[in-house]
C-alpha cells in the first residue's frame, strides 16, 4: 500500500448539501427556506414557539423550590479513601481531617465540609474526622475497626 492509495472507508466522511448555488443544483434561489416569513431569515432561533399559542413552558406550573442558603458538600467515597491510603498519599496512623483530605487531593475543595459516602471496599483502620456521612459509612468504618466521628451543625458554622 502506497501513500496515494489510502482511502477513508466508504461512507465514513459524508458530503454537506451545497444550497444557494444556482438553479441546476436543485437548492438554489432560496435554498431550501421557501419565500419570505420569520424562519426564511437567518439568525432564527424558535425553540418553545408553538404559532402563537401559549407555550407548553409557560402553560404548566412552577413547581419546586431551591433553598438559597442550602449547604454543598464536597463528597468522597471510602473506596476512593482506601485507594489513598493504599497508595501512600493518607498516613493510616493518624487521624484524618478534612484538610489531610484537600492536601493529598481525595477532595479539590472543602466547600461547606466533606461527607462521607459508603461505596467501595474499605477495609484500612483509620480515625476519620469529618462534617458528615451516611449511616451505612459510619457502620462500614466501624467494622474495618476504625471510627468515624461526625462535627455538629453548631461547630461546622
Amino acid at each position: 500500500m502506497k501513500l496515494h492509495e489510502l482511502r477513508d472507508n466508504p461512507g465514513a466522511a459524508k458530503k454537506s448539501k451545497r444550497v444557494a448555488r444556482g438553479p441546476g443544483s436543485g437548492k438554489g434561489k432560496t435554498a431550501g427556506r421557501g419565500i419570505k416569513g420569520q424562519k426564511s431569515r437567518s439568525g432564527v432561533a424558535l425553540n418553545g414557539y408553538e404559532g402563537g399559542q401559549m407555550p407548553l413552558y409557560r402553560r404548566l406550573p412552577k413547581r419546586g423550590f431551591t433553598k438559597p442558603n442550602a449547604k454543598k458538600f464536597a463528597v468522597v467515597n471510602l473506596g476512593v479513601i482506601q485507594k489513598f491510603v493504599d497508595a501512600g498519599k493518607l498516613d493510616a496512623k493518624s487521624e484524618i481531617t478534612e484538610d489531610a483530605l484537600v492536601a493529598a487531593g481525595v477532595v479539590r475543595r472543602k466547600l461547606d465540609g466533606v461527607r462521607v459516602l459508603a461505596k467501595g471496599d474499605f477495609s484500612a483502620k483509620l480515625k476519620l474526622a469529618v462534617t458528615g456521612a451516611s449511616k451505612a459509612a459510619v457502620d462500614a468504618v466501624a467494622k474495618a475497626g476504625g471510627s468515624l466521628s461526625v462535627a455538629t451543625a453548631a461547630a461546622a458554622e
